[in-house]
C-alpha cells in the first residue's frame, strides 16, 4: 500500500504546501444514516438475515457496513474517486486519501466526496493522518474530518499520534475508527484512545511497511480485544483466505489495486506491477529518508537506495531533521504524483508491495473484490 504523504492543497493543479514527517497512511467510511452507522460501531448484524449467515461476516464487516472483508488501502497518488468507488460498489470497502483526491485527482475536496457518493450508494471510506505537527495542519484535518462526516463518512482509520480526539468527534455520530500500527505499543495507544480497530502493517507492505511478519503481527495484537485488519503482502485469493483463516477480520490492499483498470496510474506502472516478483521490491531512502517498499526499476538503480551524506547528515541532527524531513515531503509528493501518471516510465519511483508475486493481470476492481469473495466463501 504505497506511502501518503501529508500536504496541504492551495488550489488544484497547484504546489501543495507539505507538512513534516510525512509519510504514512489514513481511512474513513461512510455510513447511511446515523442509526446505521450506530449499529457499525457496536458491531452489531445489519438488518438483513442473510447478511448475519454470511460466512463472510466479520467484526470489520459488520463495523463497516460492507459484504466482503476487504479494503482498498488509501494510496497516495494512486486512490482516485473511480477506483474507490468501483471497491465500494462491488462489496467491499473502497477508502480515499484526501490529498490524492485534491492535489493528484484535482478535485476539489467536498465535490471530489460527493463525486464518490454518485458513483456508488454504498460505504466508502477515507483515512486521517492525525500527527500534530503544526496547528495549521490540525486545523485543516480537522476541517476534512468535518466535511466527511457532513458528508455521511463513518468510518476512519487513523495514522500516528494519539486518535482520541478523532475518536470523539466520529463516534459522536454513530461512526468507527480503526488505527494504522506496526507493532503492540502503537496498537495499545490507540486501544487507549477509544479505537474500534486496527489496521496492522506487516513486513510485505507497500510505502512505510513495518517489520514483523503477518503471522507474527496477529499474534502480538490478538489479546487486545479489537478487530485486527491485515495490511501487506496479499496479491492473491490464496494469500486472502490465509490471512482470514490466520484470524483477521479483513484485510487491506493497495499494490493489487493499482493494477486494475479504473486506478489512473500510467500503464507502464500497472505493468511492472504485473511483471515484477517479491525479489523485485527494495527498500529505498530516496523518497522520504526512510525506508519505502518501490519496485526496483532502472531508474531507481541508476539513483541508488541510500539517501545521500548531506540528508543522512540532516536526519541526525535534532534540528536539521525537521527541515530534511520537510524538503523530502515536498520533493516526494511531486516525484510520486508525476511517476504516477507519466505514460513514459522514465521516471519511475513506483511504490509496490510484496504482494506483487500474486498479481497477474490489469483486470477491473470489482472482478477482484468478487473473485476473492467467492475464494473466501468456498473455504471448507
Amino acid at each position: 500500500m504505497p506511502a501518503a504523504s501529508r500536504a496541504r492543497e492551495r488550489g488544484p493543479g497547484r504546489e501543495p504546501e507539505v507538512e513534516p514527517h510525512a509519510h504514512q497512511r489514513l481511512i474513513l467510511t461512510s455510513g447511511e444514516d446515523r442509526a446505521s452507522a450506530v449499529r457499525y460501531r457496536r458491531g452489531v448484524e445489519s438488518t438483513s438475515t442473510a447478511g448475519a449467515q454470511s460466512p463472510l461476516a466479520t467484526p470489520f464487516t459488520r463495523h463497516a457496513g460492507v459484504e466482503v472483508p476487504l479494503i482498498c488501502g488509501p494510496m497516495y497518488p494512486c486512490s482516485n474517486p473511480e477506483l474507490v468507488a468501483a471497491v465500494s460498489e462491488a462489496g467491499g470497502l473502497g477508502v480515499f486519501q484526501p490529498i490524492s483526491l485534491t492535489y493528484v485527482h484535482g478535485h476539489e475536496y467536498r465535490a471530489g466526496l460527493r463525486l464518490m457518493r454518485r458513483l456508488t450508494s454504498k460505504p466508502i471510506g477515507m483515512n486521517a493522518l492525525i500527527e500534530q505537527s503544526s496547528k495549521r495542519y490540525h486545523a485543516r484535518m480537522q476541517e476534512w474530518i468535518d466535511i466527511a462526516l457532513e458528508e455521511g463518512v463513518r468510518f476512519f482509520i487513523t495514522s500516528l499520534g494519539n486518535p482520541r480526539w478523532v475518536v470523539e468527534k466520529v463516534h459522536a455520530v454513530g461512526g468507527v475508527v480503526y488505527h494504522d500500527v506496526t507493532e503492540r505499543k502503537w496498537a495499545q495507544k490507540g486501544r487507549d484512545g477509544g479505537v474500534d480497530g486496527l489496521i496492522a502493517v506487516n513486513n510485505r507492505a507497500g510505502g512505510h511497511a513495518g517489520a514483523k511478519s503477518l503471522e507474527a503481527l496477529h499474534a502480538e495484537l490478538a489479546d487486545l480485544g479489537l478487530p485486527i485488519v491485515c495490511a501487506g503482502g496479499v496479491g492473491s485469493e490464496q494469500r486472502f483466505v490465509e490471512a482470514l483463516d490466520a484470524g483477521y477480520a479483513g484485510v487491506q490492499m493497495g499494490t493489487r489495486f493499482i493494477a486494475t483498470d479504473e486506478c489512473r496510474a500510467a500503464e507502464p506502472y500497472k505493468r511492472a506491477i504485473v511483471e515484477a516478483d517479491a525479489d523485485d521490491i527494495v527498500l529505498s531512502e530516496r523518497l522520504s529518508g526512510i525506508p519505502v517498499s518501490v519496485i526496483n526499476t532502472p531508474y531507481i538503480q541508476s539513483v541508488g537506495l541510500k539517501a545521500g551524506p548531506l540528508a543522512r547528515w540532516m536526519l541526525r541532527g535534532r534540528r536539521t531533521k525537521h527541515w530534511m524531513r520537510t524538503i523530502y515531503a515536498l520533493k516526494s509528493i511531486w516525484q510520486l504524483k508525476r511517476a504516477s501518471l507519466d505514460e513514459s516510465g522514465s521516471k519511475d519511483f513506483w511504490q509496490a508491495g510484496k504482494s506483487v508475486a500474486g498479481i497477474d493481470a490489469v483486470e477491473p476492481a470489482g472482478e477482484i473484490v468478487r473473485r476473492f469473495a467467492a475464494a473466501a466463501r468456498a473455504r471448507p
